[in-house]
């Protein structure tokens, strides 16, 4: 088990005992009603850290206007004007994005990590294969997992050397191979919080499956302390997948419906029940299992390992509930007769 040097981000503790998901504000940085408009429908989704991009002075007034109605700590993204930094972190913001090489000579640096020291405020260091430094790109010949981790650590020995360790740590790439190689051999050298994300991930359908691919491997091997689906589309979507790839793996509790992918065997609409069933518990916040399944083959053995479940016969089915055969019902029952048994539970 990776031991993790525990960084406090708001009321959020990054330690390991659990894992945040974050997303980032898209509405212009000038629109400040729009940006907090989408922040609080973000947090209502359940976003746990959002971010927001600072790209000049002006774009400082948005942490006021985010804080003065957020509950979620809110991460100002900086690239290249220290001076934001310093302001963002004036402004109230909980944590600083930012990479301390490209800020300028160490002067600069200093006054961020005092700024962000004097008030507890953490540094999460970004490092992404489109921005690798260029002396990385020749010494390695291409952003490959060896040279992301390089960049990250000088980046950290930066911070370290104005005595600053308040760290948080991303090392993200748009090839899944990469993101998951650097982040298992950074998570070896250090034993600061991880941020995990694929970037630039695509549309809905493939970002979905490249951040469930990359996120999901590494959060099996038990890394990564935070974690954002980066999806071209609207962030709320960003939530609700984060949430599913965390219950895929076993580290978040909640809903998950087992459904068989039917075959020549099955005599019920399965999948119009299925995605009934769903929808129908989308937003329950239970901690069960539901198991909706097309025949007898599998079907009432899934049933029984879930907490409720149902099991299809011809035209008919049979609810389950842990290993006890409740009732018979018809096939045009099957939804509203198990969402009365979800609601017992």
């Amino acid at each position: 088990m990776r031991t993790i040097k525990p960084v406090k981000v708001g009321d959020c503790l990054l330690d390991g005992k659990h894992i945040y998901i974050q997303s980032m504000l898209n509405r212009r940085s000038d629109d400040i009603a729009g940006s907090v408009e989408q922040a609080l429908a973000l947090e209502q989704a359940g976003c746990e850290i959002v971010r927001a991009a600072i790209p000049d002075m002006d774009a400082v007034r948005l942490v006021g206007a985010l804080n003065e109605k957020l509950r979620i700590p809110l991460v100002a993204d900086i690239h290249y004007d220290y001076r934001l930094a310093i302001e963002a972190a004036a402004a109230g913001v909980d944590k600083i994005r930012i990479n301390p090489g490209n800020i300028g000579d160490m002067d600069r640096v200093r006054q961020v990590v005092e700024a962000c020291k004097s008030r507890q405020i953490p540094i999460r260091i970004g490092v992404n294969s489109g921005s690798l430094e260029k002396e990385l790109l020749a010494k390695y010949g291409a952003p490959t997992p060896e040279a992301l981790v390089e960049s990250a650590l000088g980046h950290v020995a930066i911070l370290n050397r104005f005595d600053f360790d308040d760290i948080v740590i991303s090392i993200k790439s748009s090839d899944v191979p990469t993101m998951i190689r650097a982040y298992r051999l950074a998570a070896q050298k250090c034993p600061y919080p991880l941020h995990l994300g694929v970037t630039e991930a695509g549309t809905e359908r493939m970002g979905l499956i490249k951040s469930a691919i990359g996120i999901g491997a590494l959060l099996a091997d038990d890394i990564g302390e935070t974690i954002r689906v980066s999806l071209t589309d609207d962030p709320i979507k960003e939530i609700a997948a984060a949430r599913d790839i965390l219950k895929g793996v076993g580290k978040r509790k909640g809903v998950q419906i087992v459904s068989c992918p039917t075959c020549g065997r099955t005599r019920i609409d399965l999948v119009k029940a299925a995605k009934e069933v769903e929808a129908a518990v989308a937003n329950l916040d239970k901690d069960i299992k539901i198991a909706v399944m097309g025949c007898i083959v599998n079907g009432p053995g899934e049933a029984r390992e879930a907490d409720i479940g149902v099991a299809g016969g011809d035209g008919c089915a049979v609810i389950f509930k842990k290993d006890q055969c409740l009732r018979k019902i018809p096939e045009s029952e099957i939804v509203p007769e198990l969402l009365k048994e979800i609601e017992k539970l």
